[in-house]
């Protein structure tokens, strides 16, 4: 089973236990859950409130963090001063951040050009089903194979809350899927994003990724893959580039996650809060892009869903990770494990670099909601898994949204 991480960048033959969307990679120290699933925060509402600081860059181009930010750090060998120079490509074991107060990802204006957001690969998490015979959960037969379709351009104007995230893991450069969602405490301006855990948090002995930014209708008008390596950074991102200055992800991805395999699948889930990279217009993301997706929590059981749309950047043969691609199908159950919630299974061909992306059902009103994202598949494409989110990744939601609720 692929984990379809943060961003299924990767080629599927080069790794292909790894599984899709969050190409590992940029630089906001995040990992992958087959579907690369990272997160950046553990859930921790008092660690948040100790180290919501943001690191910013300074017209003089110096990044400024706060002092006692700065001397966390450097007891783990990090010195700020250095790290927009290239010291946040230190990866040593000892020095990988991973606790929820370390979390740091100051803007380095222009780090993220067309060639790195073109090149990002996907990390590749993936699950062979053969694995999957001791599950003692309930799980329905496997789905039939539902053709993933190409979103016509613009993005924007069909599906226009949709977007990469971008990151830097030890293993690269690496690219996810993810969706602009509401804010409750700031109506109509919301800066929240949300995407896998495996593309924020390496999970289980990992830390966060560095350099996570989120890219809105990345390749608008769905360039070519050739078209793209002469492309402007406006045409490649015309909505801009998001620093995430916070980002969360559960308790249980950060102390389960793994790099291939499902473990953490039901709890691979997180939220960004980002701020724009050259400091906008003052602008919030929602009132840039025009729109946000409110998330529900209770969503009916897995047998009343009668359809879900999951969205994302496939990167792995066949798909070239440069243009986005929808599948549509009736929710199954699956489960890896007894004691963790149930999942949502769909049929679809998307690969990894799609993981993060969001997956979209009917509310109780009629209208578009979030109810999942994509998280884990197979080896040989064919389906989709994402986790049901229900008051775990509640908490997640209302702790970032609750940091910046006074901002």
């Amino acid at each position: 089973m692929r984990s379809i991480r943060p961003s299924f960048t990767a080629r599927r033959g080069r790794n292909a236990r790894r599984r899709t969307s969050p190409v590992l990679g940029a630089v906001a120290l995040a990992s992958v859950l087959a579907l690369t699933a990272t997160a950046c925060d553990s859930g921790d509402t008092d660690a948040d409130n100790q180290a919501g600081a943001t690191a910013s860059t300074g017209s003089d181009g110096k990044i400024t963090i706060p002092d006692d930010i700065k001397d966390r750090l450097k007891e783990h060998g990090i010195d700020l001063d250095k790290w927009k120079n290239g010291a946040w490509k230190n990866w040593d074991k000892d020095d990988w951040l991973r606790e929820a107060q370390d979390y740091v990802n100051p803007i380095i204006a222009g780090l993220w050009d067309p060639d790195r957001m073109r090149e990002a690969e996907d990390p590749d998490r993936s699950v062979d089903e053969n694995d999957l015979s001791g599950d003692q959960g309930v799980t329905d037969p496997t789905p039939q194979a539902v053709d993933a379709k190409a979103v016509s351009p613009s993005y924007h104007e069909n599906a226009a809350e949709a977007g990469k995230v971008l990151f830097d893991s030890p293993e690269g450069t690496m690219v996810c899927s993810a969706t602009v969602v509401k804010d409750p405490a700031h109506p109509g301006k919301s800066n929240l994003v949300w995407t896998a855990g495996h593309c924020v948090h390496a999970g289980k002995g990992g830390g966060w990724y560095r350099n996570i930014a989120f890219v809105p209708s990345y390749n608008d008008s769905g360039m070519s893959a050739k078209e793209l390596e002469t492309a402007t950074k406006e045409q490649v991102a015309p909505y801009g580039v998001w620093w995430g200055d916070w980002t969360k992800t559960s308790d249980q991805w950060i102390a389960q996650g793994g790099q291939t395999g499902g473990d953490g699948a039901s709890y691979d889930y997180a939220v960004i809060h980002v701020t724009p990279e050259e400091g906008g217009t003052g602008k919030s993301l929602e009132e840039t892009v025009g729109s946000a997706l409110p998330v529900n929590f209770n969503a009916p059981a897995v047998p009343k869903v009668s359809s879900i749309t999951a969205t994302g950047y496939p990167a792995a043969a066949p798909y070239d990770g440069q243009k986005l691609y929808q599948c549509q199908d009736k929710p199954g159950r699956f489960s890896l494990s007894s004691s963790d919630p149930t999942m949502y299974r769909i049929g679809c061909t998307m690969t990894g670099g799609s993981s993060g992306g969001g997956w979209v059902a009917a509310g109780s009103d009629g209208k578009p909601a979030l109810v999942s994202n994509t998280s884990i598949g197979p080896v040989n494409a064919g389906w989709l898994a994402g986790p049901r989110l229900g008051d775990v990744a509640k908490g997640v939601y209302d702790s970032v949204s609750d940091k910046f609720a006074g901002q």
